[in-house]
């Protein structure tokens, strides 16, 4: 199985190499040329298994002739070793908390699996890699946990000071050796263009930069595992389900789309985004505007105005999207509105869900997942002919994660999750960065240009 650049100058390559790579040379994303469908009877048989015999499933359909199947089945069986909750809200409304790994967010599925792959890849030539990847809330905390400590890795996260809570920060500036965390003075697009200008400097290239953004193909495929979980969870053979998910570079929403395009019987996708609404307002005019600066809102992981993904959720609809945002060849905006339903929930509307859910319903939900779950109330309003529907809304990080917002509205403070005890002890390695980018390529030259060298050693485990 080849994969091709969204920008479509780029020669289609091979899963490791992809993997590797990151980015396309011409800036594109990468795809498989050809989604692979499950069979009736492989669909059904999820049923029959666990988390990670159903990941080990999906993975087999894209990395089959790519790693033995007995070493792809041990990384797997290592990567996901944490419950995967179906929480039951009311008949046919459920949550999915995907907020049960090392650092409580959903994020955790890509990363951990991607950081193993990639180990593996490069294990197998003795080669060393830089990652370099943006957050803008928990993407930074999943990759530097998934990462910590292996040989042939070394990452660099780039994180926007003011837009990350202190839980947040504290799980990726805590760890030290290979992970090194800089904080800019800037919004996350600000983090994310200086990473796309690096992967992009010929200055650069001896340093083998990657990405654990989702930009990577191995960030986007391990997340169509738990929309098949869900599914096997809670519905009947061929029975039809509708998923709402928080959107901000829209990688987890990719991976949902790959879940329905392999054979998933979705109904919809429900595509909510915070006040960042480029896509909703994209999916009622098909004209596509990029925010900037991005508006900062407190489902702070989303704070993202233009998506890289949307490239190649275009992709999905045979448009053609560069990575600027500009649309070289419509997408056929008619299937997109069958599958999908985008809808902009700001602050007011998210901060009123948290209340309502605990309320009316013992929900205890975070900014993010009370998108999901607002955008899910909001859609069903207008459909009303899909209320028996199943519907599964994503809760992509813990509540505890953002203790002063919930303490401020439900006068509570959430328990925290293992991952989270003792943090807010630990030393913090921070590199502050200025908002130019000769001085970030300057500053990765000094620390990691040669093969021996690397960021000060600091260990806050």
């Amino acid at each position: 199985m080849l994969y091709y650049s969204t920008n479509l100058k780029a020669k289609p390559i091979s899963f490791p190499e992809a993997l590797i790579k990151g980015l396309a040379e011409d800036g594109g994303l990468y795809l498989p040329e050809k989604i692979p469908v499950l069979s009736p009877y492989d669909l059904n048989s999820l049923q029959d298994l666990d988390y990670r015999g159903i990941a080990f499933t999906i993975a087999s359909k894209f990395l089959r002739n790519e790693i033995p199947s007995e070493k792809l089945k041990a990384l797997i069986d290592d990567a996901y070793n944490y419950e995967v909750p179906l929480e039951k809200v009311k008949p046919k409304r459920y949550v999915m908390r995907l907020d049960q790994g090392p650092t409580a967010s959903f994020k955790d599925f890509a990363a951990r699996l991607m950081g193993r792959l990639m180990q593996y890849y490069l294990g197998l030539k003795n080669e060393q890699m830089l990652i370099l990847t943006a957050t803008s809330g928990d993407t930074g905390s999943a990759i530097a946990n998934a990462f910590y400590g292996l040989d042939n890795i070394k990452v660099v996260v780039l994180y926007p000071e003011k837009e990350v809570t202190a839980r947040q920060r504290k799980q990726m500036t805590t760890l030290g050796k290979n992970i090194e965390i800089m904080s800019l003075e800037g919004k996350f697009d600000d983090c994310q263009a200086l990473a796309k200008k690096a992967f992009a400097d010929p200055a650069l290239v001896h340093l083998k930069l990657s990405s654990a953004n989702s930009i990577n193909i191995g960030r986007l495929l391990p997340q169509t595992m738990y929309y098949f979980y869900a599914w096997s969870r809670l519905c009947q053979k061929g029975e039809k389900v509708i998923f709402s998910v928080p959107s901000g570079n829209f990688g987890d929403l990719m991976g949902g789309l790959i879940a329905k395009q392999m054979g998933l019987p979705v109904h919809k996708f429900v595509v909510a985004t915070n006040a960042n609404d480029e896509f909703p307002l994209y999916y009622e005019s098909g004209e596509y505007h990029v925010i900037s600066p991005s508006r900062n809102c407190i489902s702070s992981a989303m704070n993202v105005g233009h998506p890289s993904n949307v490239a190649r959720l275009i992709a999905l609809y045979d448009g053609v999207m560069d990575e600027k945002g500009i649309i070289h060849k419509p997408a056929d905006m008619n299937k997109m509105h069958q599958d999908m339903f985008a809808i902009s929930i700001d602050d007011k509307e998210t901060e009123a869900t948290i209340l309502s859910a605990w309320k009316d319903e013992g929900l205890l939900l975070e900014p993010h997942g009370a998108v999901a779950w607002a955008g899910l109330k909001s859609y069903l309003a207008r459909h009303p002919e899909d209320e028996e529907i199943m519907c599964v809304s994503l809760e992509t990080a813990h509540p505890a994660k953002f203790p002063e917002k919930i303490n401020e509205l439900l006068g509570i403070d959430p328990a925290l999750p293992p991952s989270l005890e003792g943090i807010e002890q630990k030393p913090e390695f921070i590199t502050p960065l200025r908002h130019e980018y000769k001085d970030f390529a300057a500053y990765l030259l000094k620390h990691y240009g040669e093969a021996e060298s690397g960021a000060p050693e600091k260990d806050g485990m």
